[in-house]
């Protein structure tokens, strides 16, 4: 359910600061300032923290999010470390720069975060107040930007609460966004890539890589490589049938409310529930090698989007 409070309105002293990431910590929505644009925080090792972004924002699409750190030691932890990673941040965190990397084993991150791809999107923000937010909290945190789906960015606390008062927990008033163009989204699956333009230049980057970059033309995974780019579907190894009132001889059943059914969604029929569940409980029932039945999920709330990522997850392969 979204949050039927008004929002808080932090201040970004240590008393804002330290309440801010309390309610991180409890699995809450924190608008906060970065030098790009205000992002929308919740703890990215929770999935239900994860699903409220998606909730709150309305219509969501299941897309990569950023996740936020507080250097390149506690971005290490999560993913595959290479010398390009090392160079560049190094050169560029602090600061409006997104390097998507694969991901270790075990690395704890939702996969709501990473829509359910073996790379995450990484960065570190220099603004202050989102840096000592970070500290405070001691967790990663994914922050796509603090407004409506498909609405403008918000640069201001004021632009934040105009779009998501009463959505989310609290907005922490850091002042105006400096730098106000989303971050450069670089892939290091392989070589170099550029797949997102933004606040570093590519020429910069390849300054410092000593090297040109790539272009956004191949992919880790049948999914989006990184936020911002268009989605394909989510590609199980067995096929999925949607709409199934039970399973056929052969099948798994995922199932949606109260049923009988190998994985439940959400047996109360808790969309938020649902939506933390559905990348988990998809790997783990492909893992099991058979075909995949879901039950109906209403198209409503947090249902679209469900119903968009399984619409994906059944399209055709080419």
């Amino acid at each position: 359910m979204l949050p039927s409070h008004q929002t808080e309105r932090l201040v970004a002293d240590t008393a804002g600061i330290a309440r801010a990431a309390q309610l991180l910590a409890n699995g809450g929505l924190v608008a906060l300032p970065t030098e790009t644009v205000y992002g929308l925080a919740a703890d990215a090792g929770d999935d239900r923290a994860v699903a409220r972004i998606f909730e709150a924002k309305g219509r969501p699409r299941f897309n990569p999010l950023i996740v936020h750190l507080t250097g390149a030691e506690a971005a290490a932890r999560y993913v595959q470390w290479t010398d390009e990673a090392d160079r560049l941040a190094s050169a560029f965190w602090p600061g409006a720069l997104t390097l998507v990397l694969p991901l270790r084993a075990g690395h704890g991150l939702s996969p709501l975060v990473t829509a359910g791809l073996e790379t995450v999107a990484l960065r570190v923000p220099a603004h202050p107040v989102a840096r000592q937010v970070l500290a405070a909290a001691a967790r990663p945190v994914a922050a796509p930007s603090a407004n409506p789906s498909g609405r403008i960015s918000p640069t201001t606390a004021a632009h934040v609460l105009a779009g998501l008062d009463g959505r989310i927990d609290a907005v922490l008033d850091g002042g105006a966004c400096t730098v106000g163009v989303e971050s450069t989204i670089l892939g290091l699956w392989d070589v170099p890539r550029l797949l997102r333009p933004g606040g570093i230049p590519a020429e910069a980057i390849e300054a410092a890589l000593g090297m040109p970059l790539a272009g956004p033309d191949a992919s880790p995974s049948d999914g989006p490589s990184a936020p911002g780019q268009l989605a394909s579907h989510y590609a199980p190894g067995a096929p999925v049938r949607l709409e199934a009132d039970g399973p056929r001889p052969g099948e798994l059943f995922l199932g949606f409310g109260p049923m009988d059914a190998d994985l439940n969604l959400s047996p109360g029929g808790d969309m938020l529930e649902a939506a933390a569940n559905l990348f988990g409980h998809l790997h783990r029932l492909d893992a099991r090698g058979a075909p995949i039945a879901v039950a109906p999920i209403p198209e409503r709330g947090l249902g679209l989007a469900i119903n968009d990522r399984l619409r994906r997850a059944a399209a055709p392969r080419d």
